[in-house]
């Protein structure tokens, strides 16, 4: 039975995906989540080779989260044997605000810790909750903030839309459907590029896997069972 490997958000830690990572070991199906140096201020070329030697030796499922999606892609365009499929939530395979790319050198002088009005605004919107908020702000007060906006100018510069094409497996792609920090154009991309993605528009915010997490987890399960020799439907 496949397991599935999580690559977090910006934030790099698995302090967000605890919840999820619980609902979808419920539906039968083994999680994993793998958490970056908090410390460290890698980019997706350094990170990779960090996940890589985490991956686990029994057949699995990949799924990137927002920051993660282009690493995820890097990995499955070149894949271990035993990787059966990957799950893109909230992500994009190029800069996710178009004309950006040039003010990545800047990000450095960006505020340490950005409002959390802001932020929660941006990623939780309506689906806003004092624990969301409480969580996010614990996730993002344990990473240093230079490894923070060296996350986010590696965002503004990465571009793995050559990549797609090589990548041969299964693809379930999870989209926000009040997603205020990425344009639709993003999930369009990543449609399009990928030979095999099935595209499943969620009700909720950017923070998706935190604020719709059984339908999310549920969506997944049926995927990652469904792959290989798991043809078993999960159930809630």
């Amino acid at each position: 039975m496949a397991a599935v490997v999580v690559l977090p958000g910006l934030d790099g830690t698995t302090a967000l995906l605890q919840e999820f990572c619980e609902c979808l070991s419920g539906l039968g199906v083994a999680t994993k989540a793998v958490a970056y140096p908090p410390d460290q201020a890698f980019g997706y070329e350094q990170l990779e080779p960090l996940v890589r030697a985490q991956l686990p030796s029994e057949p699995f499922v990949l799924l990137g989260e927002s920051f993660s999606g282009p690493l995820a892609v890097r990995i499955a365009a070149a894949p271990p044997p035993n990787l059966l499929g990957l799950v893109l939530s909230t992500t994009f395979a190029r800069a996710p605000v178009t004309g950006l790319s040039a003010f990545a050198p800047f990000v450095r002088f960006a505020p340490a810790r950005p409002p959390m009005l802001l932020l929660s605004w941006a990623l939780l919107g309506p689906w806003a909750t004092l624990r969301l908020r409480s969580q996010l702000s614990k996730a993002l007060a344990a990473v240093s903030p230079a490894v923070l906006r060296a996350r986010a100018a590696a965002t503004l510069r990465v571009d793995v839309a050559t990549l797609l094409p090589s990548v041969r497996l299964p693809v379930l792609q999870l989209v926000a459907s009040n997603d205020r920090l990425l344009a639709g154009s993003a999930a369009s991309a990543l449609a399009s590029g990928l030979g095999h993605c099935r595209t499943v528009t969620v009700p909720g915010p950017h923070l998706l896997l935190q604020a719709a997490t059984q339908k999310c987890a549920q969506e997944i399960a049926e995927f990652a069972l469904g792959l290989g020799p798991n043809r078993v439907r999960a159930g809630c």
